[in-house]
């Protein structure tokens, strides 16, 4: 069988996080926390869409090797600037999705588990039940395989269904791990400076021609280049 799990009346089931990922996941939530706190922040916010009055749910985005300090980034700055419900976050199907769904569930974040390889369409459908219900939604565009900063299709689709704008978000450390995977993960190290960055929202069009989607695929991946130096 493929990774993910078996299909039931024609819906792919995910992988539920076994209980080994489960314990990883609860040490490296603890080691985000405890490093989180050491850290030197400087926030940056681009974007000009956290103002008065506090803007709706928004889906923002970031770079799968980012993904260590992405709740930071979002209770950190996000939560104390906008209204929403909470937080669904789109995590791999796959057995390995199941570490990271334990340390979203830690943070109190809904995982809605696909990708653009394995349960993908049912995915969209579930986040966007989400929205309905007033979420922010999280994505990493260029995962769960690569390449490495190249934007998929999927978060286009996904605003294009929503209506909800994307915000680019990123981070730059002063020190860090930069491990040897196909994304370059990045692991911060204590009492490391940290610049948290927002960009301007992108908004897709519900009518958003092919083309026209491509134009802001492609804007969407020069706006996370740009605040994104390794």
């Amino acid at each position: 069988m493929p990774e993910t799990a078996v299909k039931r009346s024609g819906v792919v089931v995910p992988h539920a996080p076994q209980w080994h990922q489960r314990l990883a996941a609860s040490l490296a939530y603890a080691f985000i926390r405890v490093v989180a706190l050491t850290l030197r922040y400087r926030w940056t916010d681009l974007s000009g869409f956290f103002g008065e009055p506090r803007p709706g749910p928004a889906t923002y985005c970031v770079w799968h090797n980012r993904l260590a300090l992405c709740m930071i980034s979002y209770y950190g700055y996000v939560k104390k600037h906008n209204q929403s419900s909470g937080l669904a976050a789109m995590v791999s199907a796959s057995r390995d999705g199941g570490l990271l769904t334990g340390i979203l569930e830690r943070f109190g974040v809904q995982p809605v588990r696909g990708s653009s390889s394995r349960r993908g369409p049912q995915a969209l459908r579930e986040l966007t039940t989400w929205a309905r219900r007033g979420y922010d939604l999280a994505i990493t565009p260029d995962g769960p395989r690569g390449p490495c900063y190249v934007v998929q299709d999927g978060i286009i689709a996904l605003a294009q269904l929503t209506g909800m704008p994307i915000v680019p978000v990123s981070y730059q450390l002063g020190w860090k791990i930069q491990l040897r995977s196909w994304d370059r993960f990045q692991i911060p190290l204590p009492f490391s400076r940290c610049e948290m960055f927002f960009e301007k929202p992108i908004c897709v069009p519900r009518d958003a021609s092919e083309s026209d989607r491509e134009t802001l695929r492609r804007q969407l991946e020069q706006a996370l280049k740009s605040i994104s130096k390794d």
